[in-house]
């Protein structure tokens, strides 16, 4: 009788091990499709980059390299190009916090203050997202003609004396820095969104209640509240901002005195043929970047979010 008692219980342990060890077999097959992925379009590159900003230069040939281990790429980048990654830095901060101020009203108002009413709520965001529809460079040309010297913009400043006959916005640091926020102020709002339109309205309600003023109860309530929200869409822009060379352009708002780290990688693969160079540029802003958004995100309080 014990034996046949125990039985059962060991066939029924068999069973859900046998089931778990399924369940593992089967995650793993769903994950090696994404694990390929990533290996091949993520890694592989990363290596290559790492590898080739080692790399020696050829004298006698142009644009031709071979691997080896040249530290001196790195120190030429930080010492000739210094000046642009702290502008690259201090445009992105910049069209961030322009960005986060224009931003978190328009979330606000589409998330809360329209939270019942559905249509208009649809249609706000569609238009939000609606500048998705056309070409970031197309978008970017078109406002270098609105802000060049024969365009509205400026004729209207010089008409009302705030500008002289000689100003200019195109190839400004204003120029760069609006168009950086111009064009990454979805990437702000949507996040910001997406974390007030779950904000429970009665802890607004309960704010007032309690006889906090407005600003008090969007500081104590709903700012804290969508600090998710906040830390996601600064990110979101922050961080192709700094890499960003189409708006700093000379071709587009920008000029030399305004260059940013992407323009001069860009120069260095594209025009100057400095694979090398390129690479170790490359690297080096990915590094700051990554040690800026791990301080960040840990002052935030939002670890979760990496």
């Amino acid at each position: 009788m014990a034996l046949s008692a125990l039985a059962p219980a060991g066939g029924a342990t068999a069973k859900p091990v046998s089931a778990a060890r399924r369940g593992g077999v089967v995650a793993l097959a769903l994950l090696i499709p994404g694990l390929a992925y990533l290996a091949l379009f993520f890694l592989v590159p990363f290596v290559s980059l790492v590898m080739t900003s080692f790399g020696v230069n050829d004298p006698n040939e142009y644009g031709v390299f071979s691997y080896g281990f040249q530290w001196q790429n790195y120190v030429d980048a930080i010492s000739s190009y210094w000046p642009q990654f702290l502008r690259s830095f201090w445009f992105a901060l910049l069209a961030t916090v322009f960005a986060l101020l224009i931003s978190y009203p328009i979330a606000y108002f589409i998330g809360v203050r329209l939270r019942e009413r559905v249509l208009l709520r649809n249609l706000l965001l569609v238009l939000v997202i609606a500048p998705f529809f056309i070409s970031f460079l197309l978008r970017t040309l078109a406002w270098k003609q609105i802000l060049s010297d024969e365009g509205p913009v400026v004729s209207s400043l010089q008409f009302l004396g705030l500008m002289g006959s000689q100003d200019h916005l195109t190839g400004t640091a204003f120029s760069v820095v609006f168009g950086l926020t111009y064009n990454f102020v979805p990437f702000m709002t949507l996040p910001l969104f997406a974390s007030l339109e779950r904000l429970d309205k009665r802890l607004l309600e309960a704010g007032s209640d309690l006889y906090a003023s407005p600003a008090t109860t969007f500081w104590r309530v709903t700012f804290p509240l969508t600090l998710p929200g906040v830390v996601s869409g600064t990110l979101l822009t922050f961080i192709p901002a700094a890499g960003d060379y189409v708006n700093a352009s000379q071709s587009f708002l920008g000029s030399a005195s305004t260059s940013m780290i992407g323009n001069v990688i860009q120069s260095n693969f594209l025009i100057t043929v400095n694979y090398p160079q390129a690479a170790a540029l490359s690297i080096l802003l990915m590094l700051v970047i990554v040690v800026i958004v791990g301080i960040y995100v840990r002052r935030s309080g939002t670890e979760d979010l990496l």
